[in-house]
C-alpha cells in the first residue's frame, strides 16, 4: 500500500463529512488535503483510542518527532511520507501542524472549560489551524480568505462539539463552557448522566446559534475571487449546517444519540454546493 493509498483509506474509513468535500478537487489538491486529513485523524485517534493518558502523551511526542523528520525530508510514517511532496507544493508551516498536536494534548490535560475564551483556544488549535492549512491547499488570492478559513474551522469544531456531547461525556469530557452551564441551570452531572431537560435544550439552542454565527461570519469574509477555489469548505459548511438543522429539529437530543446524515444525502449536498459554486 502506498502512502497516498493509506491516507485515502484512513479518510474513507472515518465516514467523515470532510471526505465528501474532497471528491471534486483536482488530483494534486485532493491528495494533499487527504494527507492533511489523515494526519489529523492519526493524532486525534491517539487521544480518543488510548485509555492511558501517559501512553497517549508518549505517542503525541512521537508525532512531534515525526514532524521534525518530515521537515528534515526523512519521514517514516505513511501519512508523513504522503505529506512530504505536499510541502514543496503548498505552504504548510511546521508550527501549525505542531499546534494541531498541542490541541490534541489539551484533551489529556483538561476535561472542562470555564468559559468560551478558554474553549476558543482549543477550537483554534484542533480546527481553526486546520482551516488555515486547508485554505493553503485549496488556493486563494486575497488574505481575507485566511480569516474566512479560521472562522469556518471554528464553526466546524463547534458543530462537532454539539453533535458529540453524549459521546464525549461518556469519555468524561464536557466541552460546554462551565459559565454557560450555570447560566442555563444545567450541571456537569446532568451532562455526564445524560439528563435531558428544557434547560438543556435551551442551552443547546444557544450553542447552535453561536455556531451559526461563525458560519455566517465566515461566509461574509470569503472574497468573491476566492469562492471557487474554496468550494470544498463551502461543501463542508453545507453538510454541517444541515446537520445542525437536524439536531435542532430533533429537540437537541444529543446526550443519548448522535445525529448524522446518510452518505447519499451528504453526496447530494456536496454535488449541489459544488455546482452552485
Amino acid at each position: 500500500m502506498t502512502p497516498d493509498e493509506y491516507c485515502q483509506q484512513k479518510a474513507a474509513q472515518s465516514g467523515s463529512s470532510f471526505y465528501y468535500s474532497f471528491l471534486f478537487l483536482p488530483p494534486n489538491r485532493r491528495r494533499a488535503i487527504t494527507a492533511l486529513y489523515a494526519f489529523c485523524r492519526e493524532v486525534d485517534d491517539v487521544v480518543d483510542e488510548c485509555q492511558d493518558p501517559q501512553i497517549a502523551a508518549t505517542k503525541l511526542a512521537w508525532w512531534r518527532q515525526e514532524l521534525a523528520k518530515l521537515y528534515a525530508g526523512q519521514p517514516e510514517h505513511p501519512v508523513t511520507r504522503a505529506l512530504l511532496p505536499v510541502l514543496a507544493e503548498f505552504n504548510l508551516p511546521q508550527e501549525q501542524l505542531l499546534e494541531i498536536i498541542d490541541g490534541m494534548a489539551m484533551d489529556l490535560q483538561q476535561t472542562r472549560y470555564l468559559d468560551f475564551k478558554s474553549l476558543s483556544l482549543y477550537c483554534y488549535r484542533v480546527a481553526g489551524v486546520v482551516g488555515l492549512l486547508a485554505a493553503e491547499i485549496f488556493g486563494y488570492r486575497e488574505r481575507k480568505t485566511q480569516k474566512y478559513a479560521h472562522d469556518l474551522g471554528m464553526a466546524f469544531q463547534l458543530t462537532n462539539i454539539i453533535r458529540d456531547i453524549g459521546e464525549d461525556a461518556r469519555r468524561g469530557r464536557v466541552y460546554l463552557p462551565v459559565d454557560e452551564l450555570k447560566r442555563y441551570d444545567v450541571s456537569v452531572a446532568d451532562i455526564l448522566n445524560a439528563r435531558h431537560s428544557d434547560n438543556f435544550r435551551r442551552l443547546m439552542e444557544f450553542q447552535i446559534e453561536r455556531a451559526e454565527h461563525y458560519y455566517e461570519q465566515a461566509m461574509s469574509e470569503l472574497p468573491a475571487i476566492d469562492r471557487k477555489a474554496q468550494r470544498p469548505g463551502l461543501v463542508m459548511a453545507g453538510i454541517y449546517r444541515t446537520l445542525l438543522d437536524e439536531i435542532k429539529r430533533d429537540g437537541c437530543q444529543v446526550l443519548t444519540q448522535r445525529t448524522s446524515l446518510t452518505p447519499v444525502r451528504k453526496l447530494w449536498i456536496a454535488w449541489r454546493t459544488w455546482i452552485k459554486g
